[in-house]
């Protein structure tokens, strides 16, 4: 037994561990950390870990700390450097190692820290998490001598990337790392890529002196439109602050979503697989659902979270998974885990093969009305209550089919709409979908009706 060590009770997530520096994450709670997750590793049976931080200005301190804390347990521990949190879930396949560490703020403001977990093929998350609580608070600690060295895989994870690239015409690419930790595997990769290559922002700044590290968010693409439009290219890629999501606009500056991404990358594999299944979560639009049947394949809706799709996705065996996110999971031909570096490769590989432009491809998937991503406040004993009372009226019904995998999916013929909790704050989110606006209108209608019934006074949508 060691000392307790008691988190914030802010710090862990759902899907991983996350806080501001300085005020509910420091160095001692990434040191306990380090010592829980160890000792839950060695109890099951792992001995090595890979650790690897992103580009903030306090990851360099946070991993130090995580290494000792993990170095405490017995474990024999490598340390990977600075880079993306996929070049670390590719080191732990790359050296065979049982686990990986990853301290990386991912797209949150600069201020904030966290830890992303794998601990023996699985996403460590949920109850994982949870557990690692407990344990420190118990101070349930191995103790064990154990041993740190440099284990570096820059070249070869880049060498991994251009290995799956399939040449033909060649392309004219801008790529937005986002001054994010891909940065300096963007600027290698590029050197080794054909065609013509144009990178901003790629310096890692954990400052992130050029706009936000999220290309979800489309004021966040506007460098990467301009630079598109100015250099006539034929794409744009953006990555988030540690490389695990994909952000895409075509040659007209036009944004392509997280499902118009995955229907994308869902064609060579399908050509090669009939009959597989495509996994999407539950925000996705029916494109994802046409498109992967008209392809030969199989689509399923999962439940929202990175971490249950790398987990569905390694329990159905998929080739392909998606979120809408735009955390893009390849098992076919690769590892399954997100990684946007090589679903960009991915997708490039499928533009120099064929004769068709993206936008020529974006202009051929089928089109739909929506509303964007509906968040609104609820309080946290209600959300998942108000969630339960929407389903249970609905069950049953007809004219219409529900899918309560997360949350409650109700399509009909004039489309769908969604209704869920967050899973990380004290909001519903919703969203709907409709081939026009005549339907789009019933379906926010019944939305609104829902909630009325629940005590819930829907927002203006």
């Amino acid at each position: 037994m060691s000392a307790p060590h008691t988190f914030h009770p802010t710090v862990l997530r759902e899907y991983d561990i996350r806080g501001i520096v300085g005020e509910t994450l420091n160095p001692d709670d990434v040191r306990a950390v380090g010592q829980a997750f160890g000792s839950q590793l060695i109890a099951e049976g792992g001995a090595s870990v890979a650790v690897g931080y992103d580009g903030r200005l306090s990851s360099p301190e946070l991993e130090e700390a995580a290494v000792d804390g993990l170095q405490s347990t017995g474990l024999e521990v490598h340390r990977v450097g600075r880079g993306p949190t996929p070049m670390l879930s590719f080191a732990v396949h790359h050296l065979g190692l049982d686990a990986g560490l990853m301290i990386t703020g991912s797209h949150n403001p600069p201020d904030y820290n966290g830890i992303k977990m794998t601990m023996l093929g699985r996403a460590f998350y949920g109850a994982d998490i949870q557990d690692l609580g407990r344990r420190a608070e118990a101070g349930d600690f191995a103790v064990g001598e154990g041993t740190s060295q440099d284990s570096p895989v820059f070249d070869a994870y880049v060498a991994r990337m251009i290995e799956d690239f399939d040449g033909g015409r060649d392309l004219n690419v801008a790529w937005d790392p986002g001054n994010g930790a891909a940065g300096e595997v963007i600027a290698a990769l590029t050197e080794l890529l054909p065609g013509r290559h144009t990178v901003i922002n790629g310096e890692i700044d954990g400052l992130f002196p050029n706009h936000h590290p999220d290309p979800t968010v489309e004021k966040n693409l506007d460098q990467l439109k301009a630079v598109v439009a100015a250099e006539g290219c034929d794409l744009g890629l953006a990555f988030d602050g540690d490389g695990d999501r994909i952000g895409v606009v075509d040659g007209q500056g036009r944004v392509l979503w997280g499902d118009q991404i995955l229907v994308i990358l869902a064609r060579p594999v399908l050509a090669e697989l009939p009959g597989a299944t495509v996994i999407a979560d539950v925000k996705a639009s029916r494109l994802f659902q046409d498109e992967v049947r008209r392809l030969g394949g199989e689509p399923l809706l999962w439940k929202t979270g990175h971490s249950h799709l790398k987990a569905k996705l390694k329990e159905t065996g998929a080739p392909l998974a998606g979120e809408m996110s735009a955390h893009i999971f390849i098992k076919h031909g690769y590892y399954g885990y997100d990684d946007a570096v090589y679903a960009a490769v991915r997708l490039l590989s499928i533009l120099a093969a064929g004769d068709e432009s993206l936008a020529d491809i974006r202009d051929s998937l089928p089109a739909y009305v929506n509303t964007p991503e509906i968040r609104f406040d609820c309080e946290e004993e209600r959300k998942f209550a108000v969630i339960d009372e929407v389903g249970a009226r609905l069950q049953g019904g007809e004219g219409y089919t529900v899918n309560a995998i997360d949350g409650v999916r109700v399509e009909n013929d004039d489309g769908w709409w969604l209704l869920r909790a967050s899973n990380t704050q004290a909001v519903l989110v919703a969203r709907c979908e409709s081939t026009d606006a005549a339907g789009l209108e019933r379906l926010k209608e019944t939305l609104r009706e829902q909630l009325r019934l629940s005590g819930i006074e829907p927002p203006a949508f």
